[in-house]
């Protein structure tokens, strides 16, 4: 019966989301063809419906004649549409020519045209084909006439017996109407056999002055739900009526723009709606009654709405339910962080020690030594997690110390001069010998070197911490079960370590045999190595200091590539692209000299703001987010008592220099100006948590956190929005409308 429904459900959500009376054309009137040969083509044409669309990546054709072949169709081309079944697509409108030439043959034959179309009314057809018997000439073999949604329904054996798919507009029709200038009331008038879920109303103003208040629900009646276990439901055949308050922070008459969530089910089909998303812009009358600064209630909230639920905390609540399906989430979830700034840096890494065996590495060796480095790594970074979880204590944290982050730069600045071959200049025989054996030890000659390469890297390389991650300590912290914990987190970095062995494996196989080849490749993955190191001491430098590191860096490799050499004439294609491809290394290198001379810490915008005039520095660092540094969990108690006092939210960043996603925060979403108006009237409070000393792990302990980047959100009246918390990346988009939901 479960899978029934879900199955039901699954149709009627992607394929008829449209009210059940509403008449259909059949798809051969919908989409009406017809064909003919003429002059060694055959010449189709599908005429399009008003309000009809076809998708042209949906179309072919075939023949049933084997002495018969047929070229590739000449299709026009389509309008590009934002399709809510296959995304972004193109399609067809009106009449669609299509010529096919005939390659070869002769004879009667049957051209089978395959296609697929919707109607505007949210209506995807199945795939569908039309026949048509050529000689000479062709007539369409489509009829004429109109049918019903429940006819296809019927066709497609969705329907049983009297059940009737609703569309949720009907199940649930919903209405606003204002009350006072303070009031907007809700009804849903909900049908027979279908209820709506009371704890997952919600309310929300999207825009305008005011924010919801208290929202009172009725009781509802209790149920037994398959889905989500005994839950209180408004049933069918009733109007639900609830009084929204709002809270007006000026009073003036404008419009205020709300959002309304809600969800329900179908009892007799089985059909368990999406949650349902409505707008409604209301113009409301000026008022005298304005919102407390100290409201109990947390913004936006209601006594019958839910929580919003943080996404690190969800992870951590789909623990619970434990078995395999867990585990192969988290593994997805491992893929997608991946091309991470905290992985990406474990493929040059992993790559040198595959490029370091020379020519003489096989597919299977490179596999190997790929999946021993992947190992080492997951097994460090699911003990570090375990250790984090246990203990609050971040393993990983204690290594982003500038004596082991120097050290660690050091060795792949060593790596890089033996990819050069720098050994061979006339150094004193113990040093060049010693830093050899370093060199030839750590580049992979054992799989023993590999695994602490790849233990190394897992402590020193990725210390990011990401929503999956997060969820997975908070399941530990919570639980104790560091056995189901830890196999997410093995689960987790075996997913961000597929692509490692997949490049591991393929620079072992594609590694060009000795030669001048192997040399230039060698020279790359030095430079890539050198990258490595400089990206690793960004954490500890001053900035400008890292923008001349990168100056330096890519105007050597530009000069090494030849970019200020004249080619000789008989210069092959692939000599000329790779001195164009050292020219951009040059140029690019020098605009970060320009950059850093300039005042800019910016290495992909180094000439931001360098031409703005002399005033520009001091507008620029107007034009970001100013926040007040705190250190203990005193210095945050003090801070938030004042903000509640002038009935301020508050928002707090943990931040720490060696955070790569701390710095993107404070470089591309603290300077939005979005972000900044957005943030005009909230407290803005700084936890710099660099130094991770007694202090700083006490004042993560305090929030249940272990390590950066994380941001907390706190309403006037002093209590954090939990739901709302932020753990991991996010762009500037993605925040400023995270931002939008709260209403603060």
């Amino acid at each position: 019966m479960m899978m029934k429904k879900l199955f039901a459900g699954l149709l009627f959500l992607f394929v008829f989301p449209v009210a059940a009376e509403e008449e259909l054309l059949e798809p051969d009137k919908a989409f009406a063809f017809q064909a003919e040969v003429v002059d060694g083509t055959v010449q189709a044409r599908w005429d399009v419906a008003d309000n009809y669309y076809m998708y042209r990546g949906k179309i072919r054709f075939e023949v049933d004649n084997p002495d018969i072949s047929l070229g590739e169709p000449q299709l026009p081309d389509g309008k590009i549409k934002d399709d809510e079944f296959f995304g972004e697509v193109e399609i067809y409108r009106g009449s669609v020519p299509v010529t096919i030439p005939i390659e070869s043959g002769s004879g009667d034959f049957t051209l089978t045209a395959h296609s697929q179309g919707c109607a505007d009314v949210g209506v995807c057809y199945p795939p569908h084909r039309q026949n048509v018997q050529l000689t000479a000439t062709g007539t369409t073999t489509g009829t004429d006439g109109k049918r019903s949604l429940q006819d296809l329904n019927d066709d497609l054996g969705l329907n049983q017996g009297d059940d009737e798919v609703l569309h949720p507009d009907q199940a649930f029709a919903f209405n606003t109407e204002i009350m006072d200038a303070n009031t907007v009331r809700a009804t849903w008038q909900i049908m027979a056999d279908h209820y709506l879920y009371r704890d997952k109303f919600e309310f929300s103003v999207k825009q305008g002055d005011a924010r919801v208040g208290k929202v009172e629900l009725p009781k509802g009646k209790e149920k037994e739900d398959e889905f989500f276990g005994k839950i209180r439901v408004f049933e069918g055949e009733q109007t639900l009526v609830v009084d929204i308050p709002l809270e007006r922070t000026r009073g003036e008459a404008g419009e205020v723009e709300l959002a309304f969530v809600y969800q329900g089910c179908a009892e007799k089909t089985g059909i368990c709606y999406p949650p349902i998303r409505k707008s409604e812009t209301v113009t409301l009358a000026a008022t005298d009654q304005f919102a407390m600064a100290d409201d109990p209630e947390p913004a936006g909230q209601s006594a019958g709405q839910q929580q919003p639920v943080s996404e690190q905390d969800t992870i951590a609540a789909s623990l619970q339910a434990g078995g395999l399906l867990v585990i192969l989430t988290f593994f997805g979830f491992g893929l997608l962080l991946a091309f991470t700034p905290c992985v990406f840096p474990m493929i040059p890494i992993l790559s040198s020690i595959i490029i370091g065996q020379g020519d003489k590495i096989t597919t299977g060796r490179a596999f190997t030594m790929s999946t021993v480095y992947v190992l080492a790594m997951a097994l460090t970074y699911t003990a570090a997690g375990v250790i984090a979880g246990m203990l609050g204590e971040n393993l990983q944290a204690a290594f982003q110390n500038p004596w082991i982050l120097g050290s660690f730069a050091a060795v792949f600045v060593l790596l890089s001069l033996s990819m050069f071959g720098f050994y061979e200049l006339q150094m004193p025989a113990s040093i060049q010998g010693k830093l050899s054996e370093v060199s030839n030890r750590q580049k992979g000659g054992s799989l023993t070197g590999v695994a602490v390469m790849g233990f190394l890297s897992a402590l020193i390389v990725g210390p990011c911490v990401a929503a999956p991650l997060a969820g997975a300590l908070i399941y530990i912290g919570q639980t104790g079960d560091a056995v189901l914990g830890g196999m997410a987190l093995f689960a987790l970095s075996l997913g961000m370590g597929l692509p490692l062995i997949a490049i591991g494996t393929s620079a072992g196989k594609l590694l060009p045999r000795a030669g001048g080849w192997m040399d230039t490749v060698k020279a790359i993955f030095g430079v890539l190595l050198l990258a490595v190191a400089i990206w690793m001491l960004e954490r500890i430098i001053p900035d400008f200091v890292a923008l001349w590191l990168w100056a330096a860096l890519l105007i050597i490799s530009g000069i090494y590539m030849k970019a200020l050499e004249p080619l000789p004439a008989d210069t092959s294609g692939w000599h000329r692209l790779w001195k164009g491809l050292g020219i951009i290394v040059l140029v690019y290198g020098i605009l970060l000299v320009i950059g850093a001379s300039a005042g800019s810490n910016d290495k992909f915008r180094p000439l931001h703001g360098v031409f703005a005039g002399a005033g520009m520095s001091g507008g620029a660092q107007q034009q970001s987010l100013q926040f007040e540094k705190i250190k203990t969990v005193e210095d945050f108690e003090n801070k938030l008592a004042q903000a509640k006092a002038a009935g301020k939210p508050v928002m707090l960043d943990f931040y720490a220099d060696w955070c790569i996603y701390c710095k993107d925060y404070e470089k591309y979403v603290f300077t939005d100006q979005r972000v900044i108006e957005r943030l005009d009237n909230f407290v803005l409070l700084k936890a710099d948590v660099t130094d991770n000393d007694d202090k700083d792990k006490a004042l993560l302990r305090s929030f249940n956190l272990v390590a950066p980047p994380a941001i907390l959100f706190f309403g006037p009246d002093g209590e954090e929005r939990h739901g709302r918390r932020l753990v991991g990346a996010m762009n500037a988009d993605e925040f400023h409308n995270h931002l939008n939901m709260m209403s603060f």
